[in-house]
């Protein structure tokens, strides 16, 4: 028997800060949940991408979390776990939405069919007038590739997968990245551990604050990047690493002595080109995340230049489909911005 399809005005993929912001302005807007919308969801609670945090993670070092339209997050315990806090946020904020989140519902494939967008997942097939995606990132870790790794006998693992300091006490790792992440993951590890920290460039910390003229000129670099198809590039290497008084101190402690790229990986740790060594038990892939897209391939979107054209949120190849969050809509506040903006144009098309 084949799957159920279901007629809607619009779907939206995914439920975290960019998908209930949509949720919220589509309501605004005059649609009812199931009935004028639908939104599809893969994780087995709220929360998103911040469900699947570090533990350790505290919301005092977190990059900003943005309130969501209409409900404010409030004063919260600086010392509280990220992964507690965002996902029961984003918990009661569906339930003041009216909880329209379906979940867990996977999303394998979206297609064209006539005058309409055919959303299949694992709740039936949706025929949409519209669809906001805004899947993040999350779900797709990168992890590069160097000669060796498959001979290195310790342990490799991404930043997805990291969960604490503890168990690796007294080894020494081997942190490749130069975001935010791999800063932070490097200052808990060097309580417990050696570390060695590689970067392909040489890091840039930014002293000054971050004011909006700068905000504005960063997001502009990654707009004209995918109004170009382009893929939008990591955030780090518009902004540069804030050089908050923590990561002032690990600079000062000698934590965040940068190393250049390894050539390769041998079975005891990483070879450099001229030969020398540095033996290590583990290596943290701190190497960001790609746009979690693959249920989009269906359509053909990609540019000759790896991305997906952009402008604003709206897919050139296809008018139908929105990315939000994607690109300069990533951060939290990018992300409500451009489901607000979204959803005018999608509700305009009506």
């Amino acid at each position: 028997m084949s799957p159920a399809l279901t007629t809607v005005d619009v779907v939206v993929i995914g439920a975290g800060q960019a998908g209930l912001s949509s949720a919220h302005f589509l309501e605004r807007g005059g649609l009812a949940p199931d009935r004028g919308f639908v939104v599809l969801d893969a994780g087995t609670a709220p929360g998103g991408a911040w469900s699947h945090r570090w533990r350790t993670l505290r919301m005092a070092d977190v990059n900003g979390v943005h309130d969501l339209p209409g409900f404010p997050l409030g004063e919260v315990d600086p010392q509280a776990r990220a992964a507690d806090v965002v996902p029961a946020y984003f918990a009661a904020y569906e339930e003041r939405l009216g909880r329209p989140v379906r979940r867990p519902v996977a999303v394998t494939a979206v297609r064209r069919a006539g005058g309409r967008l055919l959303v299949d997942s694992a709740a039936g097939t949706f025929a949409a007038r519209a669809v906001l995606n805004a899947t993040g990132t999350w779900t797709r870790p990168f992890w590069p590739r160097y000669p060796g790794q498959d001979a290195f006998r310790g342990r490799q693992l991404h930043t997805a997968d990291y969960d604490g300091p503890e168990e690796f006490t007294g080894q020494h790792v081997v942190v490749v990245g130069g975001g935010i992440s791999a800063v932070q993951l490097l200052g808990e590890l060097s309580q417990v551990a050696a570390t060695t920290w590689v970067t392909r460039r040489e890091p840039e910390f930014r002293e000054d604050d971050f004011g909006e003229e700068q905000r504005r000129a960063a997001v502009a670099l990654v707009e004209q990047r995918v109004a170009a198809g382009l893929p939008p590039g990591s955030v780090v290497s518009v902004t540069g690493l804030p050089l908050t008084p923590a990561v002032a101190a690990l600079r000062e402690a000698g934590v965040l002595k940068r190393h250049p790229m390894f050539a390769r990986l041998v079975p005891d740790g990483v070879q450099w080109a001229d030969g020398s060594t540095q033996p290590a038990d583990a290596v943290l892939w701190s190497t960001g995340f790609r746009p979690a897209l693959d249920h989009l391939r269906p359509l053909g979107l990609r540019e000759p230049g790896g991305g997906i054209r952009v402008e604003g949120s709206l897919v050139v190849r296809e008018p139908r489909l929105h990315l939000v969050g994607y690109g300069p809509s990533a951060s939290t506040i990018g992300a409500s911005r451009a489901a607000r903006q979204a959803v005018r144009e999608v509700l305009a098309g009506r």
